[in-house]
This record gives C-alpha cells, sequence and structure tokens, in this order.
C-alpha cells in the first residue's frame, strides 16, 4: 500500500507533535507500507529508509508580502494587528501562503497513493487546510486530528478563546466532512471531537503515537545525573496549567516522612516550565531536585527516560485529559515504572488501566508523597522490580498494530 505523508515538521527537536510525527512515519515503513513524506520544515531533513521532500515557501506572491509587512510591524513599531486580521480573515497571511505553498508542491508530484495522511503540530494544521483544496485526494484522505481544535475546543482549565474562532470551527467543520478518515491518536479525544463534528462518528479510528525504534547514541550521562540514585525524571514543556507544585510537593513531604532517602532520592524537571518561573525559584537550593528551564535536546531525554528509576506524565488539573501525551511511548519504551499524574478521565489512565495503582490528580500532595514511598521502597528492594512490563502495551505502540489497523481499514474500505 502507497501512503503518502502531508507533514508540517519532522524536525524532533522543535517539538513533541513533531517526534509524534516522526515516530508514526517511521513505524508506517516498518509496516511495510510504501511511503512518501512531505514536509514544511523548511529545512533539510531525511529519515531513514524514507522519501522526504522538503517544501519549499513562495517567497514572490501577495500573501507573502503581506506577511512580511506584518512582521516588520510588529517587530519594528511594536503593533500587532494579527488579531485584528484574523478577526476579518481567520488566518495569518503566513498561514495563507504556506497553505498554498503546500498546494503548488503536491500539485507537481506523480506519486499515486493508496491514503494521504495529514499530519500537524501545535495549533497548526497547515496540511489539512491545504488538503481541502486538493478535491482529488478526499477519497483517500486520512485527517490526523493530534489535539483538539480549534483550541476553545480544549477542556478546562484551557481556556483560549481566538478572534477567529468562528472561521477555524468553519475551517474543521470542512475537514469533517471532506476527509474520506479521520484519525485520533486516543480514544478519548476521538469521543471528544465526535461531540463537536459528528462526521467523525462516521470516519474516525484511533491510532495511537507511536513507540518507534531510536537508536541511542554514545551519550555520556550529564553532571547533575547519578544513575546510582533512585531518580524519578519529569521531562518536557510545563504549560501554564500544568502546575509541577503538587509533584514538588508531594515529593518533599515524602523525604520528610523517610529522612534515609536525603541521600538516595532525586527529582529531574527538564524542560521549559516558564509559566512557573516564580514558583520554582523556590526550590532552586534544594539538593534533592534538580531543574533545567529550557530545552534539553531529545537523544539526551530519551537516554535518560531508559536509565531512570521513574517516569513522570503530568497532565493538568481538569476533569477530562483527552490527550494521549506524546512522550507516552517513549515512557512505555523505557520500561521504567511511570507516576501518572492526571485526571481520573484521561488517556494515559485508561491504558494504563484502572488497577494501576501508581496515579494521583496532580494536586494530591498526600498520595503523591505515598506513592513514591512505595517505589522508593520497591527500588531499596531492587531496581528491577520497577520495570514497568507492559507487553500489551508495548503492542498497541507498535508498527505491527499500525499495519493490523491499517490493512484493515484497506479491507473494510477496499482500498
Amino acid at each position: 500500500m502507497k501512503i503518502l505523508v502531508i507533514v508540517d515538521s519532522i524536525n524532533i527537536e522543535d517539538s513533541s507533535g513533531s517526534k509524534a510525527n516522526v515516530a508514526l512515519i517511521t513505524n508506517l515503513v516498518v509496516a511495510g507500507f510504501d511511503v512518501l513524506v512531505y514536509h514544511y520544515t523548511q529545512k533539510f531533513i531525511s529519515l531513514e529508509g524514507v522519501s522526504c521532500f522538503a517544501i519549499p515557501e513562495i517567497k514572490y506572491s501577495p500573501l507573502y508580502f503581506l506577511s512580511r509587512i506584518q512582521r516588520i510591524l510588529s517587530r519594528n513599531f511594536k503593533v500587532n494587528p494579527a488579531p485584528f486580521l484574523e478577526e476579518i480573515f481567520g488566518f495569518s497571511f503566513t498561514f495563507f501562503n504556506d497553505c498554498n505553498s503546500i498546494v503548488k508542491t503536491l500539485q507537481k508530484q506523480t506519486f499515486a497513493p493508496d491514503l494521504v495522511l495529514t499530519l500537524s503540530k501545535g495549533t497548526s494544521f497547515r496540511p489539512h487546510y491545504a488538503l481541502l483544496k486538493m478535491q482529488e485526494l478526499h477519497s483517500k484522505w486520512i485527517a490526523y486530528v493530534h489535539d483538539p481544535y480549534p483550541i476553545h475546543y480544549y477542556p478546562k482549565p484551557y481556556s483560549w478563546i481566538e478572534t477567529s474562532h468562528k472561521q477555524k470551527e468553519q475551517f474543521f467543520l470542512e475537514v469533517s466532512k471532506k476527509a474520506k478518515y479521520s484519525a485520533f491518536p486516543s480514544l478519548l479525544l476521538k469521543d471528544w471531537m465526535q461531540t463537536y463534528f459528528p462526521n467523525f462518528i462516521k470516519t474516525g479510528f484511533v491510532i495511537p503515537h507511536q513507540n518507534a525504534k531510536y537508536k541511542i547514541k554514545n551519550i555520556k550521562f550529564p553532571s547533575y545525573f547519578d544513575v546510582s540514585k533512585f531518580n524519578l525524571l519529569h521531562s518536557g514543556n510545563l504549560m501554564a496549567q500544568r502546575s509541577p507544585k503538587g509533584l514538588i510537593e508531594g515529593y518533599k513531604l515524602f523525604l520528610y516522612k523517610n529522612p534515609d532517602a536525603l541521600m538516595d532520592a532525586r527529582l529531574l524537571l527538564l524542560g521549559n516550565a516558564s509559566d512557573h518561573n516564580m514558583m520554582l525559584e523556590e526550590y532552586q537550593n534544594n539538593l534533592q531536585i534538580y531543574i533545567y528551564n529550557g530545552h534539553v535536546p531529545f537523544d539526551e531525554v530519551y537516554y535518560l527516560q531508559h536509565t531512570v528509576s521513574v517516569n513522570i506524565i503530568l497532565e493538568a488539573k481538569s476533569e477530562i485529559s483527552p490527550f494521549l501525551p506524546a512522550k507516552f511511548p517513549h515512557c512505555i519504551a523505557a520500561n521504567r515504572k511511570i507516576l501518572s499524574l492526571a485526571p481520573y478521565y484521561s488517556e494515559t489512565r485508561r491504558l494504563l488501566g484502572d488497577d494501576y495503582e501508581y496515579w494521583a490528580e496532580i494536586d494530591d500532595v498526600e498520595k503523591i508523597a505515598l506513592i513514591i514511598q512505595k517505589l522508593y521502597l520497591l527500588w531499596k528492594l531492587s531496581p528491577d522490580h520497577l520495570l514497568l512490563n507492559r507487553p500489551d502495551l508495548e503492542e498497541y505502540l507498535s508498527a505491527g498494530y499500525l499495519e493490523k489497523v491499517l490493512s484493515q481499514l484497506a479491507v473494510n474500505k477496499k482500498l
């Protein structure tokens, strides 16, 4: 089966979304599909075993010049016309020019795919907008929806409402109607989006974020890491809605109740946490906590995930979290116990299972302390007691399962 992939970015260093995109593309190849990738990364990037083409930006068009004028106004005159313009047009001039660039390049390609898969990151969805203009591909189109969209459809406590929200609703209504299939990384997200766009009920299925095989390079342990310690790691962006305060206070309470652990335990927080600067400053001098507020290379994080005692997945305080975190497959691959800090109704908790005991709400300090204590006592007996050992989840996130899902789709739809 031939699959044409149109993707925003395949640079794994620019976002968790791009990491997830690359893992999915990699596993499509491992599963035996003939894959061709067109990407809008705006730089040359190669993926092993995949033909990749960087889509060039159109640089001689009215939209391009309007977008540059807008940038100059914002940068030099501190005037931001974007909200006003997007309220009128729905999207930025840059967005429209990018989508036109994607369409122009795709119209020249000669690959004859059986399926066309659009992948995006963040709030972009440029490949999806571009595909709306290519009616000839709609009967083969899988629109992959990685997060709720538009952004005001995020569950609380996310509460953004864009000036262009009406236009974005209309855009995604068209996607839901025109794409032959829709795919989601989580069952909860599929169910969530179906409440806003009922056509997804007919077209939707689940393709989870993939556990692709990465080659761990010869990386030395960073200076802040001691492999002999009981290390708990949270890696990734801590948005304003994802406060680590409950985690840190739970960890401190664990140390207070288990003073012997002062010599053994380390909590590592790696990644951008600028929304919590003032709060994190309170803990900077704590010898049992290491905080790096900034970008850490993917290879280093992936290596640490496979070496620490416990990996932490921290989500926002909410009634529901329909997201499947992009690092979930990495944590499963690492085969370390996961400390899941998430709402009761969350995809992470659903996959780990109702009987998974290392789960707490993000602000339940007492329970977090108790869970860390249980994990620590297991570590004291033997670090091997902290192995996750979930072959069911390894299979669910694998290329083999991906091949079954898409092959069954082909059988059902007679591709």
